[in-house]
C-alpha cells in the first residue's frame, strides 16, 4: 500500500486527566502517577501525503511560532518508525501548546497510526511502545483514544470501558507552562492512588460525584507558579451549572462539568465574553476511539 501515493487524514483529539495523583519518584528521576484520563473531540488535525521526502508544514489558529523542524514531536515520532521516514505532513493546531491537554503527544500518536494506516497495519510494535513512550509519557494513551486508567510513568494502560461521557468547557488562560517545572514545585509526590477498583458509573454524575473527591497533584504546584490558573478555576466555577472545575495534566488548561451539552456551550460563551483573551471552548469528553480512526484516499 506504501507504494501507491496516499492521502491520510487522522484527528488528534485533546486528552484530558480527569484527575492526577503523582503517587511517587523512580530513581531516575521520573513520576510515577495514577491517572483516569478521556477524550475531548476537540483536537489538532493531522494529514500525511505519502511518496514525498519527509516536511512538516504548521497551520492552524495555534500554530502561529511553531516550527516544522526535527524538534518537532511530529517528525521525531515520524523517525522512530521503522525504515527511512518519509512523507509530507500537514499539522493543524487546534489546541494551545504546553497546556496539559497533550497536544503534542497527541500529534505524535497521530502520526503514528497515520503511517502505520499507510502501510496497511493498525498494530503498534511493542519496541515501538517503548521507543514512543521516551519520547512522551502521554503518547501510549493518546495512541489509544479511549477512556483509560494510567498508571506507572504512562506505560500501565487499562481501559475503563462504559465510563459515561461528560460534557464540559476548556478554559486555557493563555499561559504556558514547563510540566518539569510543575514537578519541580510539587512537595509531596508520595500521594495516595486512586482505589484499587473504580465504581461502575452509571451515569455522569456518578461519574462527577466521584471526580470530586479525587485530585490533580499537579495543580497546586501549577497555581503557584502561574496564578492566573487559580483564576480560570474559580471563573469556571462561576458559570452557570458547572459541577466541578479542575485543572488537566500539568497545566495550565482548566475544564469544568456540566450537566448537558446545552449548558456547557452556554458557559463557554459566557466564559469567551468575560475573559475574551483565553482559548475557550466546550466540548465532549469521553471514548474517541472512532473519531481517531485514520482516513485514506
Amino acid at each position: 500500500m506504501a507504494d501507491v501515493p496516499l492521502r491520510v487524514r487522522v484527528r488528534a483529539p485533546a486528552k484530558i486527566n480527569l484527575t492526577l495523583h503523582v503517587t511517587g519518584q523512580r530513581p531516575d528521576g521520573y513520576h510515577l502517577l495514577d491517572s483516569l484520563v478521556v477524550f475531548a473531540d476537540v483536537g489538532d488535525r493531522l494529514e500525511l501525503s505519502t511518496g514525498t521526502p519527509l516536511s512538516l508544514t504548521i497551520s492552524g489558529p495555534e500554530g502561529g511560532g511553531l516550527q516544522g523542524g526535527g524538534d518537532n514531536l511530529v517528525l521525531r515520532a515520524a523517525a522512530l518508525m521503522q525504515g527511512t521516514p518519509t512523507g509530507r505532513f500537514r499539522l493543524e493546531k487546534n489546541l494551545p501548546v504546553s497546556s496539559g491537554i497533550g497536544g503534542g503527544s497527541a500529534d505524535a500518536a497521530a502520526v503514528v497510526r497515520a503511517l502505520l494506516a499507510s502501510r496497511g497495519t493498525g498494530a503498534v510494535p511493542a519496541d515501538l511502545a517503548d521507543r514512543l513512550l521516551a519520547l512522551g509519557a502521554d503518547i501510549p494513551v493518546c495512541l489509544s483514544c479511549r477512556p483509560s486508567r494510567m498508571r506507572g510513568v504512562g506505560e500501565d494502560l487499562s481501559p475503563v470501558p462504559g465510563l459515561p461521557g461528560l460534557h464540559a468547557v476548556l478554559a486555557n488562560p493563555r499561559v504556558a507552562l514547563s510540566t518539569p517545572s510543575v514537578f519541580k514545585a510539587l512537595e509531596q509526590r508520595g500521594n495516595p492512588e486512586m482505589p484499587d477498583h473504580l465504581p461502575d458509573f452509571h451515569t455522569a454524575n456518578d461519574l462527577i460525584a466521584w471526580l470530586k473527591d479525587q485530585r490533580n497533584d499537579l495543580q497546586e504546584p501549577a497555581v503557584s507558579l502561574a496564578p492566573v490558573i487559580q483564576d480560570a478555576l474559580e471563573t469556571l466555577r462561576a458559570s452557570a451549572g458547572c459541577l466541578l472545575a479542575r485543572m488537566s495534566g500539568s497545566g495550565a488548561t482548566c475544564f469544568g462539568l456540566y450537566e448537558n451539552a446545552a449548558r456547557a456551550k452556554s458557559a463557554a460563551a459566557w466564559l469567551s465574553d468575560v475573559r475574551p483573551d483565553w482559548w475557550v471552548t466546550s466540548t465532549q469528553l469521553g471514548d474517541m476511539q472512532a473519531l481517531c480512526q485514520p482516513r485514506i484516499s
